[in-house]
């Protein structure tokens, strides 16, 4: 356990064990007679540098609320609680209930543990961490489990404008499609829609050794920062046109919206969908909602 110390901002430091490592992890564990579950696509994360580097962008001040998803044995939630967070936590793993309130007794009402999908189906977020959050402005911080990044991130920026920053450990495949720019191949609707209302920074890689056990792809560490002015203020004509349009990204848009149909100044009938800015597909999208 850890001395109780300031942390520069006046909050007192909690007594939390904040460096769970490899070995404390499989003890952790062991001593429930569990192991990582593939199905819940568990793959621990030990690296404690990288994990600095998580709290260090996600830059939190004492009282801050946090969304975690999957946390797992509370390695990454003890540093989030040692910086004087408020962590609401999802966690699907009915198994891990009493390790986590085990090992996180000492936080009290600081640590809220909701045992359940975050995801109450593709389009919405589980009402009862919505209950939990009750409009206070929060962020996400956490080591998602791949399966569900690509959709929680989209509704979370999309329907949950509290949330001001996500600082989440993604995989590098889902983290290069959020960051591109136009003409690549990984620009699509997912990085559109969320650029279109967050600055995206990309934090860190990490190689499969950082985890527990090593999954079978390179990871990322990502930085959503919501926009102060959003690009759009219509996500849904955004995301609707954006489903419309990649579905046949190779065509010209003349030939997917028709070559009747009248486009904005500056936006070539001739061009393809992955060519044009997230700029110019938003002005795209609000000309055609328009249209009667």
């Amino acid at each position: 356990m850890g001395e109780r110390a300031t942390n520069g901002r006046g909050f007192v430091k909690p007594d939390i064990h904040v460096a769970q490592t490899l070995t404390e992890i499989k003890q952790l564990l062991a001593a429930h007679g569990l192991r990582p579950k593939h199905k819940f696509g568990q793959n621990f994360l030990h690296d404690g540098n990288h994990m600095a580097r998580i709290m260090a962008a996600a830059d939190l001040s004492p009282g801050d609320v946090v969304l975690e998803v999957g946390p797992g044995t509370g390695a990454l939630t003890e540093r989030l609680l040692d910086e004087g967070a408020t962590v609401i936590a999802s966690e699907i793993d009915t198994d891990l209930e009493p390790v986590l309130r085990g090992q996180l007794a000492s936080a009290g009402d600081r640590f809220n543990l909701v045992m359940g999908d975050v995801l109450a189906n593709k389009r919405e977020i589980n009402p009862a961490l919505v209950a939990q959050i009750n409009g206070r402005p929060f962020k996400l911080i956490a080591n998602l489990p791949y399966n569900i990044a690509s959709p929680l991130l989209a509704n979370l920026v999309v329907d949950h404008p509290d949330m001001s920053d996500a600082v989440v450990m993604i995989q590098k495949e889902v983290a290069d499609r959020l960051a591109a720019d136009p003409g690549g191949k990984d620009y699509g609707p997912l990085g559109i829609l969320i650029q279109a209302l967050c600055e995206v920074r990309t934090v860190g890689t990490l190689p499969p050794a950082c985890f527990w056990p090593p999954p079978k792809v390179a990871s990322a560490v990502v930085h959503l920062r919501r926009r102060e002015t959003p690009i759009t203020d219509d996500p849904p004509a955004l995301s609707n046109l954006l489903q419309t349009l990649f579905t046949k990204r190779r065509k010209q848009l003349g030939s997917i919206l028709g070559r009747d149909t009248a486009l904005p100044d500056g936006i070539d009938p001739n061009a393809r969908p992955e060519s044009l800015t997230v700029e110019q597909l938003v002005v795209l999208s609000r000309a055609l909602a328009e249209k009667p």
